[in-house]
């Protein structure tokens, strides 16, 4: 399954993207494993434009204007969310991306800590400054609260972030543009296709991580009292538990 989360043509802003909604419809078409394709600022020196980051961690900035969960009515579930990411995918798309990455000199980050802001506008000088004092690697718009329903709906999950600029603290390269992004997006975008289609082929069958079982002892609400609706609604979701 292809989903680009801003619809077709780049119509749907960040803030406004229906997150809930586009894991739902995952969930239904009987996805396990989402790897998420992500433009990305870079915050440290030593990650440089068109390199590739396999996201390790993720800081939460945004308002939350968003829909951040699926049991916020009638029903609560307490996920654990302290490695946010499938570590079983993760190490796969970082070794399959070191591979490919040898004959397209694709330089590969395994881990690191994306910081999700709100946007659309980018970030402010000191904002910048601000995210790298508190030791961010990149920083993005859309990667929170996607990872976040995923684990909900025990979907791996797992970011390769393609870094297009510096965001805007580096002295050599002290304004973003959008044509700077869009240009570096558009190199990074075949050999994030050839990283894909490596992975894809080398994915096993079965899942043997935790992420599958997300919701076993999450969902804290008594039985008896989550409401009809609720339980028909969620139903592809919490199902198997209620």
């Amino acid at each position: 399954m292809f989903l680009p989360r801003h619809g077709v043509g780049h119509r749907i802003s960040p803030s406004k993207i229906n997150y809930r909604a586009n894991i739902y419809a995952m969930k239904k078409l009987g996805v396990e494993r989402i790897i998420s394709i992500t433009a990305c600022g870079s915050l440290k020196d030593e990650i440089r434009p068109l390199d590739f980051v396999v996201v390790s961690q993720y800081v939460d900035r945004t308002n939350h204007a968003r829909e951040i969960t699926f049991f916020d009515k009638g029903i609560v579930a307490h996920i654990s969310f302290s490695h946010p990411v499938c570590q079983d995918m993760g190490d796969l798309l970082y070794a399959t991306g070191y591979e490919v990455g040898k004959s397209l000199r694709i330089k590969m980050h395994k881990g690191g800590t994306y910081i999700n802001m709100e946007g659309p506008a980018f970030s402010t000088l000191a904002e910048s400054n601000l995210y790298r004092s508190w030791g961010m690697d990149i920083i993005g718009m859309t990667n929170m609260p996607e990872a976040k329903l995923a684990r909900e709906a025990e979907i791996c999950y797992s970011t390769l972030a393609c870094v297009t600029d510096y965001d805007c603290w580096h002295p050599e390269y002290e304004k973003v543009t959008i044509e700077m992004v869009i240009k570096n997006l558009h190199k990074n975008i075949e050999n994030a296709k050839k990283i894909l289609c490596g992975l894809i082929q080398n994915l096993p069958k079965e899942r043997t991580c935790a992420c599958k079982d997300a919701l076993k002892n999450a969902i804290v609400t008594d039985r008896k009292l989550i409401p009809a609706k609720v339980k028909k609604d969620l139903n592809i979701i919490i199902g198997k538990y209620i």
